[in-house]
């Protein structure tokens, strides 16, 4: 990719967070954006439809930059549980940002590409893992599973206040995810 869209993305992708910390989402205009970007207009519909999409590059961007989802960090035998602190760590880094995006008036195609990636992530390690645990079950019916549960705590824990601390959170998700599984053999 162009060294230029690159730079023009990411100021904008910069701008977007920064604003997004200082007050709701749906007041931000695309005017406010190329402003504290300092690029106009034109450049930004050259290279976003609208402020949800610039959003939802500048969350894949931060979380891609974090190296939380890397194939190699998930399939290591500790792996899915270091992926979710680091995941967890930079939500928490970025804290206003998420609570606006995944509360109850956040953004749609926001979460959507949260879960969407979530999913993916599940689909690739679950693969690697090669385990029987979910036979007869569809792969993509089990990541969205583990995407939705796993986004469900999350919007929880970000809406608790006061907020617990990261590791809380993780193992929350993480009993949430393993328990389920757990229960149901003890009540064999």
């Amino acid at each position: 990719m162009d060294a230029r869209v690159v730079r023009t993305r990411r100021s904008l992708q910069e701008s977007l967070f920064a604003l997004a910390r200082e007050r709701p989402l749906e007041e931000l205009t695309v005017a406010d954006i190329v402003q504290r970007a300092g690029v106009n207009r034109s450049s930004f519909y050259q290279h976003y439809a609208d402020k949800d999409t610039l959003l939802a590059d500048a969350i894949d961007t931060a979380v891609e930059q974090a190296g939380t989802f890397l194939p190699e960090t998930i399939t290591a035998p500790d792996g899915p549980q270091r992926a979710l602190l680091a995941y967890l760590r930079h939500i928490d880094e970025h804290v206003a940002v998420y609570q606006r995006v995944l509360g109850r008036h956040g953004s749609a195609a926001v979460a959507f590409r949260l879960r969407d990636r979530i999913e993916a992530v599940a689909r690739e390690g679950l693969g690697r893992m090669g385990t029987h645990a979910f036979e007869g079950i569809p792969l993509d019916v089990v990541s969205a599973g583990i995407a939705g549960s796993a986004l469900g705590v999350i919007e929880a824990w970000l809406a608790r206040d006061p907020r617990p601390r990261v590791e809380t959170a993780a193992d929350w998700v993480w009993r949430v995810l393993v328990g389920v599984g757990d229960a149901m053999e003890e009540g064999r």
